[in-house]
């Protein structure tokens, strides 16, 4: 079974790009909102989206970058409060994704969407505001942008970092001498968000689409520069490719969690910067993913509310 609808992607013209080179970009103020933009020329596709429910569809997270699983809360969380989600529900995300991927996880940053609650300025107690859903098809992290994040959570945080607060003075997220082994030869770390949907209803509005892993090609990509108040970022559009594949799971809901692969240091895309795409029977390095809205939906459709927690994961 398959259902269809409108992606966003950037226009085909656009310059292919691994690396920064200040054409595309966008800022972001401290409270997480896009400020201003350069460069995002966009080209509207409706695209087929195969249901990844059907019981001949086998997805994961290590080969196609995205998984789901069957995972209630285990400890009840206010997710429009900063220091709760923090305390309570990152922990559950370690767990989770350790269970998962064998390794071990640290969960770092996190965002809440919802198109209603970023309309009627809704904020999280403590954090930044609620985000819109995001309708470009991107990946998160990039040849320079993954490891450069590794090596910014083996620091002591500081500026507006997620964890400024949380942690004993002086301390890093993860411990310096684990991060660095991860980026040696030999080493490997991965980026895996988890996605839960936080409302009482379903998922119908809005809903995740993610491309298989395998199906994402260099030449795809298009490198966009996030500039925060204290630092950049960097995440990858992706042009229309007519070999990519896209799936969703259909009515997801509070106790489910759905596991979106960012990066993974052991993709072919990743160990040759670039040079060749990833391979069937391979991790792969990535997920492209993107809210889309699904052709024939009901008017009356309730509004996607969502949480993502950002996890690095270190593979010993």
């Amino acid at each position: 079974m398959a259902d269809s609808g409108t992606f966003t992607f950037m226009a085909g013209e656009s310059l292919s790009s691994l690396y920064r080179n200040g054409r595309v970009l966008i800022d972001r103020d401290p409270r997480g909102n896009t400020s201003d933009s350069k460069g995002i020329d966009v080209d509207h596709r409706t695209m087929v989206v195969h249901d990844a429910r059907q019981p001949e569809v086998s997805m994961t997270c290590d080969e196609n970058g995205f998984e789901i699983c069957e995972q209630p809360l285990t400890a009840p969380v206010s997710f429009l409060d900063h220091d709760d989600v923090i305390r309570n529900y990152y922990p559950q995300c370690e767990q989770l994704v350790a269970k998962a991927t064998g390794a071990r996880a640290f969960a770092f940053d996190h965002n809440v969407r919802s198109a209603s609650g970023k309309e009627g300025n809704r904020a999280i107690e403590g954090g930044q505001d609620v985000q819109g859903p995001a309708h470009m098809v991107h990946g998160d992290y990039t040849l320079w942008g993954a490891p450069e994040r590794l090596a910014q959570l083996s620091q002591p945080p500081g500026g507006n970092d997620t964890l400024k607060g949380y942690l004993p003075e002086g301390e890093s997220l993860i411990p310096a001498d684990l991060a660095a082994a991860a980026r040696q030869d030999g080493g490997r770390f991965a980026i895996i968000n988890v996605w839960r949907n936080i409302a009482d209803e379903p998922v119908a509005r809005h809903p995740m689409a993610l491309c298989d892993g395998q199906t994402i090609r260099p030449q795809d990509l298009v490198v966009f520069e996030i500039h925060y108040p204290n630092r950049i970022g960097e995440n990858y559009f992706s042009k229309f490719a007519d070999q990519q594949k896209y799936y969703y799971y259909p009515e997801l809901s509070g106790d489910e969690a759905l596991l979106i692969k960012q990066w993974d240091s052991a993709g072919r895309l990743a160990m040759t910067d670039g040079a060749e795409g990833d391979r069937p029977g391979e991790p792969c390095t990535f997920s492209f993913h993107t809210a889309f809205h699904p052709d024939g939906l009901r008017d009356d459709a309730p509004d996607r509310w969502s949480i993502e927690v950002r996890c690095m994961v270190i593979y010993r």
